[in-house]
């Protein structure tokens, strides 16, 4: 079974999956609502951040080679 990464990474379901399980596991053992808000929010930020750079990765990947809009 051949996994796409670079997929599975930028998914925006995958990554508010893990935050919201944190957010409830931080909550069960005892933290405030407003710790799990702020670390929910981290991993939604940082998952924004890691779905650009995979993101324009690719796609400089499949330009690599092709003459730029300038012309050089």
């Amino acid at each position: 079974m051949d996994i796409n990464w670079r997929r599975k990474l930028t998914s925006r379901k995958l990554w508010v999956a893990i935050a919201g399980f944190v957010a409830g596991l931080i909550v069960t053992f005892g933290g405030s609502q407003q710790g799990a808000d702020k670390v929910s929010g981290s991993i939604l930020s940082g998952a924004a951040v890691v779905g650009y750079i995979l993101g324009e990765g690719l796609t400089d990947a499949l330009n690599k080679g092709k003459e730029s809009d300038d012309g050089k």
